[in-house]
């Protein structure tokens, strides 16, 4: 198991003596933690409380971050006891010598020193990623959350407090370069401490917005009971904070549960625009991040849903489609395209094409007219559930006046040159609409404009 090797010098003034006695210690383990691990750029804050035993005078401690991503240039110790009798004097990185750091420290007591030590690492990430499971009328949907935690660090971390930030943090270096410099500052002997904050690579701690809980389970072989995690809403991150402790070895990923809320209220549409999509139909699953959606305390990081639809008593479960997102915010809606599907059929067909009302021009060239266009389009359901299917219609130029019939006689202006219809169908149904679409050109245009066409 590989670990940070921590040792601690301890030196001292033999009495009498022209020589200073130095004694070897090894660093007792970790006491405690924690890992603020940020999934928009490839940094993690580590904080690690440790005991010091420290002896009244000058003391060195050693710190080596060998095979490992740890920024040697974050650094810093903070004693959490006797602070007004213990300096941490300054960190150096000695000459010549790779992957080493030495704290000096003055110590006015003598014993167990309790000391916190926070650096940045690179190579631990976290993703999130969703299941759907649709009712078999698919107007609710049970939605699961998940996170997968990943450790290429190249150190472990026993029994760590977990926390992913959600939102973008903006860096000026990559922590991983800076792990594999051959000398943190670039050449050798310059020994610089270098304050976190200033950096301003640390987490806000300014807490702001509401703490809410939601149970966070993990794989069934490893957790008896549900865990939770806490979000907490910070002035330009989401902190979610993992229940309990999790042990992370390096080159290992684990799984877990952020929330699972039953029968959150979906929509389910069904479009179809040659133009944009190609023949087939798409099919779209949109909800909103709020509480009327059983949703909406926090905002929803990205990732990847997959969507399945029950499917009989046994509790069995049909693979419908799945899509990726980015970040949704509280109180915004989300489409997701779900692909294309082969159990709702659009066919327009082109019925009829005319042409009329020429205009010449004063040397006898056909300077404007009217295309006339009547189409057919069939529609057919054949799931065995209701269905709403939208069909846009996009025309060559923005002078246009459409007459429709048929089963569907209505029709919305989407935009200059194009409309769009709206079907409900009825499972195992098939409906059918005609227009007649007359486009203006040339001088005709001129016609379109007036009032009185």
């Amino acid at each position: 198991m590989k670990r940070v090797a921590i040792l601690l010098l301890i030196v001292y003034a033999a009495a009498n003596a022209a020589y200073a006695k130095v004694d070897l210690v090894t660093l007792p383990s970790r006491d405690t933690v924690q890992l603020t691990i940020y999934n928009s750029a490839d940094m993690t804050l580590v904080r690690e409380s440790r005991a010091l035993t420290l002896k009244n005078g000058a003391n060195a401690l050693q710190f080596s971050w060998e095979n490992t991503l740890i920024d040697p240039t974050s650094l810093e110790m903070l004693p959490k006891a006797n602070a007004d009798k213990i300096d941490v004097a300054e960190l150096v990185y000695p000459a010549r010598v790779r992957n080493l750091g030495l704290w000096n420290i003055n110590s006015g007591v003598s014993g167990k020193v309790p000391v916190e030590i926070t650096y940045l690492t690179s190579g631990l990430s976290w993703r999130a990623f969703y299941m759907g499971t649709l009712t078999q009328d698919e107007k609710t949907m049970r939605l699961q959350g998940y996170v997968v935690v990943t450790n290429n660090s190249g150190e472990d971390y026993e029994n760590a407090q977990t926390r992913l930030i959600v939102g973008k943090v903006h860096i000026l270096d990559e922590i991983a370069e800076l792990a594999r410099r051959e000398y943190p500052y670039g050449r050798p002997g310059e020994g610089v401490e270098i304050e976190m904050r200033e950096r301003g690579l640390v987490e806000q701690e300014n807490l702001m917005g509401k703490v809410v809980k939601l149970n966070v389970l993990f794989d069934a072989d490893i957790m008896d009971k549900p865990k939770e995690i806490i979000k907490e809403g910070l002035s330009e991150y989401f902190l979610y904070t993992i229940e309990g402790t999790e042990t992370i070895p390096n080159g290992w990923s684990k799984r877990l549960q952020s929330f699972d809320v039953e029968a959150v209220p979906v929509v389910n549409l069904y479009k179809y625009e040659e133009e944009r999509y190609g023949p087939s139909v798409l099919r779209f699953l949109s909800f909103k991040n709020d509480k009327e959606h059983k949703l909406g305390e926090t905002p929803i990081p990205g990732g990847m849903l997959k969507v399945y639809r029950s499917a009989g008593q046994q509790g069995n479960l049909s693979y419908t489609g799945q899509s990726e997102f980015k970040y949704i915010p509280v109180d915004e809606d989300v489409e997701l395209s779900l692909g294309a599907i082969a159990d709702i059929v659009v066919e327009p067909k082109l019925m009829d094409y005319k042409t009329e009302n020429y205009r010449l021009d004063s040397r006898g060239n056909v300077s404007g007219w009217d295309e006339i266009r009547t189409f057919k389009v069939e529609v057919r359901n054949t799931r065995d559930i209701d269905v709403k299917v939208e069909i846009k219609r996009n025309f060559p130029t923005q002078y246009w006046d459409i007459k429709n019939n048929g089963d569907f006689g209505a029709y919305d202006k989407v935009d200059l040159s194009t409309v769009k219809f709206t079907l409900d169908l009825k499972p195992r149904s098939a409906g059918m609409f005609e227009y007649v679409l007359r486009t203006y050109h040339g001088i005709r245009e001129a016609d379109w404009r007036k009032p009185s066409r």
